[in-house]
């Protein structure tokens, strides 16, 4: 819970959790929504290497797969509190957002 707070978040930031159905209000805390798409990272990471065990496709194929996916989830190179707008950044601090 935010005690009140509301978080400002980043367009290019919440355009790009929406490509992975990841949709905070102004209530959510960033590093709430952060473990949450790491988490999803984590899994999408251990269902790829699952269906490399399966052979589903060839070892030669596996590393490229894994920098897409990779790829796909830049918001993970941010910080919690770079999510936010910077103008509510500096409040942030306050609040314990990482």
């Amino acid at each position: 819970m935010s005690d009140g707070f509301l978080f400002h978040y980043r367009p290019d930031v919440l355009a790009r959790l929406w490509v992975h159905g990841v949709q905070p209000t102004e209530r959510t805390r960033p590093e709430l929504v952060r473990d949450y798409v790491r988490d999803l990272y984590k899994y999408e990471i251990r269902r790829l290497r699952e269906r490399y065990l399966r052979r589903e496709f060839p070892k030669s194929e596996y590393w490229g797969r894994v920098d897409a996916l990779r790829r796909s989830y830049p918001v993970l190179a941010l910080r919690a509190r770079d999510w936010i707008e910077s103008s509510t950044a500096e409040d942030t601090e306050v609040h314990g957002v990482d």
